[in-house]
């Protein structure tokens, strides 16, 4: 049973920095590129990052590039996304997911950007 549990979210202020975690577990983590995807009040999913099984791919959405990074561990089944340069509108509802397959995540990690 693939299960992917997010964490990391939280209350920070315009300019400001969080690290989103997300372990997975029930598959081979190893073999699947992974991504981030958000869902911000009110409107659809979206893609922000994503990358490739072994680390030597990474894409980010016109909206994060710059200022977001992901990174994977395989060692320890784990995908993290570090935020940088937080804005009001990266206020979202955050989760991991396959990029094969962004209908399976987690139950997401809240981010809210508020001053």
């Amino acid at each position: 049973q693939v299960q992917l549990v997010e964490s990391g979210g939280g209350l920070v202020q315009p300019g400001g920095s969080l690290r989103l975690s997300c372990v997975a577990s029930g598959f081979d983590f190893s073999g699947y590129g992974m991504s981030w995807v958000r869902q911000a009040p009110g409107k659809g999913l979206e893609w922000i990052a994503s990358i490739d099984s072994r680390s030597t791919s990474r894409d980010y959405s016109d909206s994060v590039k710059g200022r977001f990074s992901i990174s994977r561990d395989n060692a320890v089944n784990t995908l993290t996304l570090q935020l940088n340069s937080l804005i009001l509108e990266d206020t979202a509802t955050y989760y991991c997911a396959k990029s094969a397959d962004f209908t399976v995540r987690g139950q997401g990690t809240q981010v809210t950007v508020s001053s």
